[in-house]
């Protein structure tokens, strides 16, 4: 995969995989979701086809998280995420750029590590991960803040899942 390597090491001396973040778009982000662009002048935007639920039952939640920065760069990850039968959409509320990690599923439904990748967003985009896409937990390094997320939730175990991963760094641009 370009951008991507194997000579950063752990505590051991093994070599770990290094990628690299690139500029957050479209194109690049759509199998993993919708990348939303915000409104830079006064209107209105919707986004009605990005929210995706695969359980009737489920209710609609919408949450805002305050965040604290990260150490730095470069970024281990060594924990990926996924909402098999919800989408979820990040607004920044107060941000300045922030990580994004997603990696497809392998044929053992785990996160495809030879496909993952990064992006950096600023605060002009939000997203929205397709049901079943892993990712990363969300990650802020310059200075706290605040996003708005919504999801679908039905309070029960399959509304998120962890899976740790070999870890890898991520570099920025």
């Amino acid at each position: 995969m370009p951008g991507s390597n194997w000579n950063r090491q752990d505590s051991g001396g093994n070599a770990l995989k290094t990628i690299q973040a690139k500029r957050l778009n479209a194109t690049d982000f759509a199998p993993f979701g919708e990348v939303l662009l915000l409104p830079s002048a006064p209107e209105r935007v919707y986004f009605q086809d990005a929210p995706t639920n695969l359980r009737p039952h489920a209710a609609a939640s919408i949450s805002t998280i305050f965040k604290a920065p990260s150490s730095g760069w470069p970024f281990k990850i060594s924990v990926l995420e996924r909402h098999e039968f919800s989408s979820q959409t990040f607004m920044p509320a107060q941000v300045h750029t922030w990580l994004i990690v997603v990696a497809p599923n392998n044929a053992e439904g785990k996160p495809d590590l030879d496909r993952v990748q990064a992006f950096l967003a600023d605060d002009s985009q939000g997203i929205t991960y397709l049901p079943n896409t892993w990712h990363h937990e969300l990650t802020v390094f310059e200075e706290p803040a605040r996003f708005h997320i919504f999801m679908w939730r039905d309070q029960t175990s399959s509304d998120e899942e962890f899976c740790p991963v070999p870890p890898f760094w991520v570099t920025r641009l």
